[in-house]
């Protein structure tokens, strides 16, 4: 058994070396490292730093986000609040406790530059997700992805991608990613109450069940209601004791600032560890890149995919510029020592009741039971997706639900253990299932990157001519794999002599 479990978790760290660096001792190597910022940034400039001077516009799309196109149909904001649901989770409390742990305040800055590249880089692959998505089961609903996008826009040769790319998925967020949920929920909960970890563990997925059968309507009407009024309760506290603290708030920048280049702690393995863990730490909380959010995305019924691309942008400013900063504005201000702590979300919870008093250990656990409750039913959503792709049987349907509440139930008992080893493995775990999901995705959105930017640039040649709400016509364009009769918008008495149906303004 020993033997077994010593395999399992050398099989663990190799992933991890793979994808996020270390082997020898180097950083710089894994292929995230590598990869991640520079395409941010290449999506950043071919764009035209779309987060920047798009922001205003972002807004504007959000506002009427609300808006369905037809009552069976999801809309924009539901998408919108199910991808929130997923992102803002753990990964706002538990993840930059853990990021500022392991990596020093520093971490933070590049959590930052994650989500501000990330912005970007989700338009792209949301634009992408809407662009090749196919007309689901149910009427007026929609399903996509990588998976779909892989496959409709890179052809055949290129199936091998689209499946390994779904197995990750599964993988990270039916089963690993929802196993840290419940260990955050768990814990914080007996860290609060000191109820055992287990009984709420079997809650948890007692809950998550009933919400989850509902379906997508069901999942977008519950995380529409819930993520707003937990996250501005959340940053609501978080701004209260920004302010009650102002006087420091220059020398918490500072610190963030300071450390972000291994400047006070000197040397390469610092300055690796510091940029490691806040890549990891940020990709895990805003998924931008992951290839999570399409998943979502490409259900909501909008006139245009760039549409989706600015709402799920949004999301991603929300989770990291808003809540976890939040979170890391809580843990530098509180003066709580981080050096060595291991459990994230206990030292969260201690930063919080050093501000404001014993009951913030129940606000925040409160809080978090709120924040990962609905990460781990819009996590249910994307595996699904994934495993219809694979297999869409009812026995690959009840295989996955009975695995998904086994490791919900994993997660509990992880907490329950009170074991640091077995706390590490969960998000060892996490980071490898993670690191290969987005490497190939990034592969796919790097190869699709043409086809995004052309339907971005339709998109914004329709604003230049004063179109308020553009609209896509896939037969204006010749984009192979999209499904004319998703993207083709029926033809007014009014169509131009070629046959093409003008856009209303």
């Amino acid at each position: 058994m020993q033997a077994l479990s010593d395999f399992f978790h050398s099989v663990i760290s190799i992933g991890n070396q793979i994808t996020w660096g270390g082997v020898g001792g180097i950083w710089w190597i894994g292929i995230l490292i590598a990869a991640l910022l520079p395409a941010g940034l290449y999506f950043t400039v071919r764009t035209g730093f779309v987060q920047i001077r798009g922001f205003v516009h972002m807004i504007r799309v959000m506002a009427h986000s609300f808006h369905k196109e037809s009552d069976d149909s999801i809309s924009s904001f539901q998408a919108f609040a199910t991808s929130a649901a997923a992102r803002v989770g753990t990964g706002n409390i538990a993840g930059v406790a853990v990021a500022i742990t392991a990596g020093g305040p520093g971490a933070v800055f590049w959590m930052w530059v994650v989500a501000l590249v990330g912005m970007a880089t989700s338009l792209i692959e949301n634009t992408l997700a809407q662009t090749f998505k196919e007309t689901g089961d149910e009427p007026g609903t929609f399903r996509g992805g990588p998976a779909y996008y892989i496959d409709k826009g890179l052809g055949r040769n290129w199936k091998w991608l689209s499946v390994a790319f779904s197995i990750f998925l599964v993988i990270c967020f039916g089963f690993f990613f929802n196993a840290v949920q419940a260990n955050a929920m768990a814990d914080a909960v007996r860290e609060a109450w000191g109820i055992n970890p287990l009984l709420i563990g079997c809650v948890i997925a007692v809950m998550a069940g009933v919400i989850v059968f509902g379906g997508i309507h069901s999942i977008g009407r519950f995380a529409g209601i819930v993520v707003p009024i937990m996250a501005l309760c959340y940053i609501a506290i978080a701004f209260a004791i920004v302010v009650l603290n102002i006087e420091r708030l220059p020398e918490v920048f500072g610190l963030i600032i300071g450390s972000a280049f291994g400047a006070q702690e000197m040397g390469a393995g610092a300055f690796g560890a510091v940029i490691a863990n806040g890549i990891k730490r940020g990709l895990f909380s805003n998924e931008a890149g992951m290839g999570s959010s399409p998943n979502v995305g490409a259900a909501a019924d909008v006139k245009h995919p760039v549409v989706q691309g600015y709402v799920q942008m949004a999301s991603v400013f929300l989770d990291t510029m808003m809540i976890c900063t939040s979170t890391a504005s809580i843990i530098l201000l509180s003066g709580v020592e981080y050096a060595g702590v291991v459990e994230g979300v206990t030292l969260t919870q201690a930063a919080l009741a050093s501000e404001v008093g014993p009951w913030g250990n129940g606000f925040l656990a409160i809080a978090l039971l709120f924040f990962a409750f609905t990460s781990i039913i819009a996590n249910y959503y994307y595996a699904e997706t994934n495993i219809f792709y694979l297999w869409h049987t009812r026995v690959s349907i009840f295989c996955y639900r009975a695995l998904y509440i086994c490791f919900i139930l994993f997660g509990a008992w992880v907490a329950q253990s009170g074991s640091s080893d077995n706390f590490s493995l969960l998000w060892n775990m996490a980071d490898m299932s993670m690191g290969f999901m987005a490497s190939a995705n990034l592969l796919a959105i790097l190869l699709l990157s043409g086809v995004a930017l052309k339907v971005f640039a339709d998109y914004e040649a329709q604003l230049r001519r004063g179109i308020k709400e553009p609209v896509f016509d896939a037969r204006e364009h010749n984009i192979p794999g999209v499904e004319l009769s998703v993207w083709s918008p029926n033809s007014s008495p009014d169509s131009s002599p070629a046959g093409k149906p003008k856009h209303p303004n």
